[in-house]
C-alpha cells in the first residue's frame, strides 16, 4: 500500500536554511521522532504468566525512546513505545490445538515513574494492530505499540521507569478472520474458552526491572511534601493512604482506540462492488539526517482488478492481479499535512508543515485507473502452498510551507517543493504454508511493505530575490531513504463485512507504524 505565518523577516543564512530544510522530509516523513537529544530505552525481562492451561514464564522485552533531559515541570512522554510478548510453545500449540491461525493482542504495561523517594503508576497500553500468524509449535512474539500518557517532573533529579505487572487480553482468529470458537464443552453444557485468551503476569524476582531513566534539572518551587507510600502512616488502609504530592504527575493513560479516534475519514463508494478503503503509516530512515521518521496515518482508496489464472509454469498456477490505489485526503489525493518539529544540530529547534501529494494514475480507455498495483500469487499445485509478491509503485510531489527556525518565520514563498514528481516502489511478500499458515503481506489483509525513494532536487524555494533551492537539494536530495509501512486490514465497502467496517463504512483495522 501507499505509503501507503509568514511575519517577521530576516535574512537567511545558508546554515539556516540547512536547518530548515532539514525538516522537508516531515511532509513525506513527518515529524522527526527522535532528536540529538534522545536516547533508546532496550529492556528484557522474564514474567510469569497464569494461563488457563497454568502458569508459564515469558520473555518480555519493552523498547521507548525518552529525552536525555529536561527541566523540572516540563512534560516528558515517551514515544516509539514497544511491548514484545514472546509466548513458549506450549501456549502455542494450545492456541494452534484450538484453530488459531492468526493471532492479535492488547497489552497493559503497569509502569512504574519515581523520583527522589516519590513514585507514581502509569500504564503503556498497544496493540499488535496487524494479526501475527500462528505456527504449529515453537515460541511466538506478539510486538504491541501505541501512545502512552506523558509524564512532568516536580524536581529535579533522575526521573526513572520500572515496569511493574503486564496484562492483556489474546485474540486469535481462524485462516477466514473469524474468531476462534470455544475449543471444549464442560459438564453441563458451559462452553470453555480456548487456552490462552487472557495475559494476567507479573515480573519473576530477583532480576532489574528498570526501564530506563531522564535526568531532570532546575528546581519546581512549592513541592515540598515527603515521600507518602502504603505503610507510611501506620493505618493499612488505603483510603487514609495521602496522595504523594511530589510525585511526578502523569497524564490519563492512551487507550489503543485513540489511534481509530484520531484516523482520517476513510470510506469508500459502496456501490463500487471493486472498492476498498485501508489505513496506512510507517517509517522512513531519513539518510542525510540520520535519523528514522513517522509517516502520518493516511487513506487509501483501493480498486481491485480481475486476477488472470496462468499456468505456463509447470507444476504451479500463478494468479495476476492488477489494481490501483489512490490516497484521499479531504477529497484530494494526498497525505494529511503533517508539522514537524525537532531539534538540528542538537541545538536548534526547527517547525515546518509539509504537503505530500499523489499524482493519481491515469484513466485507460476502458475508463478504469492504470494499475499502480502488482500481484502475483504462485501457487505449488503439489502441496497447495504458495508465495505472494505485491509491488505498489506512486509518484509524489513534495511541497514545504510555514517554516520556522528556533522560533522565527522562514519565508520560503509558495511554490518550494521538487523540482519533478518522485516514486516511491513498495514491495510485500507472503508465504502460505500447506497447512493455509499464512505470513506476510496481501493486498487484502494488510501488513507490512518496504521499498526506498529518493528525493528529487527543489525549486521555487525562497522570496525576494533569495535562491534556497540548492541549499534544499544539498540538504536533503539524492540519497535513497529506506520505507517500511504498515496497511492495515481493508474494509470492502460493498460488503461492509463488521469484522473489517465500521458502521460508517470505514475500516475497523487501525495499524501501527513498525520501525
Amino acid at each position: 500500500m501507499p505509503i501507503l505565518a509568514p511575519g517577521v523577516r530576516r535574512r537567511t543564512t545558508a546554515r539556516g536554511a540547512v536547518v530548515a530544510t532539514a525538516v522537508l522530509l516531515g511532509g513525506m516523513l513527518p515529524g522527526a521522532q527522535a532528536t540529538a537529544g534522545d536516547h533508546e530505552i532496550d529492556a528484557h525481562l522474564v514474567y510469569t504468566c497464569d494461563f488457563a492451561s497454568g502458569e508459564q514464564q515469558v520473555q518480555v522485552g519493552v523498547t521507548a525512546t525518552v529525552p536525555d533531559s529536561a527541566r523540572a515541570g516540563e512534560r516528558i512522554t515517551p514515544t516509539d513505545v514497544v511491548t514484545e510478548v514472546t509466548l513458549p510453545d506450549a501456549v502455542v500449540k494450545e492456541l494452534a490445538g484450538a484453530g488459531a491461525v492468526t493471532l492479535g493482542a492488547d497489552t497493559r504495561l503497569t509502569t512504574r515513574v519515581g523520583q527522589q523517594g516519590h513514585r507514581t503508576e502509569t500504564e503503556w497500553l498497544g496493540t499488535t494492530g496487524t494479526a501475527v500468524p500462528v505456527p504449529a509449535s515453537g515460541p511466538l512474539t506478539l510486538r504491541s505499540a501505541g501512545e502512552v500518557p506523558f509524564v512532568r517532573p516536580l524536581a529535579a533529579g533522575d526521573l526513572t521507569f520500572d515496569a511493574l505487572g503486564l496484562a492483556g487480553v489474546l485474540t486469535p482468529r481462524k485462516a477466514d478472520g473469524t474468531a476462534v470458537e470455544p475449543a471444549a464443552t464442560a459438564a453441563g453444557g458451559t462452553a470453555v474458552e480456548p487456552a490462552a485468551t487472557a495475559l494476567a503476569c507479573t515480573p519473576e524476582a530477583d532480576q532489574p526491572t528498570g526501564l530506563g531513566k531522564v535526568r531532570i534539572t532546575g528546581e519546581e518551587p512549592g513541592v515540598t511534601s515527603e515521600p507518602t507510600w502504603p505503610g507510611d502512616t501506620g493505618s493499612g488502609k488505603a483510603e487514609a493512604r495521602p496522595k504523594d504530592l511530589a510525585a511526578p504527575e502523569v497524564g490519563a493513560r492512551k487507550e489503543p482506540s485513540a489511534a481509530a479516534e484520531a484516523a482520517p475519514p476513510c470510506v469508500g463508494d459502496p456501490n463500487d462492488g471493486l472498492n476498498m478503503v485501508a489505513y496506512v503509516t510507517g517509517y522512513a530512515d531519513v539518510t542525510k539526517l540520520r535519523s528514522a521518521t513517522k509517516f502520518p496515518l493516511a487513506c487509501a482508496q483501493i480498486t481491485q482488478g480481475e486476477t488472470r489464472p496462468d499456468f505456463s509454469q509447470p507444476g504451479f498456477l500463478h494468479m495476476y492481479q492488477d489494481s490501483a490505489v489512490v490516497l484521499d485526503y479531504q477529497g484530494k489525493p494526498q497525505l494529511p499535512p503533517a508539522s514537524g518539529t525537532f531539534l538540528t544540530f542538537g541545538f536548534m529547534p526547527t517547525t515546518a508543515v509539509m504537503e505530500m501529494t499523489q499524482i493519481p494514475p491515469k484513466t485507460g480507455g476502458d475508463g478504469l485507473l492504470v494499475p499502480n498495483i502488482k500481484s502475483d500469487i504462485a501457487i505449488d499445485l503439489s502441496n497447495n502452498s504458495s508465495k505472494n509478491i505485491t509491488v505498489i509503485t506512486m509518484d509524489f510531489m513534495l511541497r514545504l510551507r510555514d517554516v520556522e527556525v528556533n522560533g522565527v518565520p522562514m519565508d520560503v514563498g509558495d511554490s518550494c517543493r521538487t523540482s519533478k514528481p518522485f516514486r516511491l516502489t513498495l514491495e510485500g511478500r507472503m508465504t502460505m504454508t500447506p497447512e493455509g499458515v499464512i505470513d506476510g503481506y496481501t493486498l487484502v489483509s494488510g501488513g507490512v511493505l518496504t521499498g526506498s525513494v529518493t528525493i528529487p532536487p527543489f525549486s521555487g524555494c525562497g522570496t525576494a530575490g533569495e535562491d534556497l533551492d540548492s541549499l534544499f537539494t544539498a540538504s536533503i536530495s539524492g540519497e535513497s531513504g529506506y520505507v517500511k509501512q504498515t496497511q492495515g486490514a481493508p474494509c470492502a465497502t460493498v460488503s461492509a463485512d463488521p469484522t473489517y467496517c465500521t458502521p460508517e463504512g470505514q475500516p475497523v483495522n487501525v495499524p501501527v507504524a513498525e520501525r
